[in-house]
């Protein structure tokens, strides 16, 4: 896979980070699980790209 391909997962992966991440908070008013959130898209983002 190239260099291109790679950065467009990870632009994909970015904008339910953002969106996700103010959905994840305005439902439980905390950090800690926007935190859990952008941990896991991450994780998922990685696998994704070290293919």
């Amino acid at each position: 896979m190239d260099i291109s391909r790679k950065l467009g997962i990870l632009v994909f992966c970015g904008v339910p980070a953002i969106i996700g991440g103010g959905i994840v908070y305005g439902i439980f008013h905390s950090y800690i699980p926007v935190a859990i959130w952008e941990v896991f898209l991450l994780l998922t983002a990685g696998g994704f790209a070290a293919k």
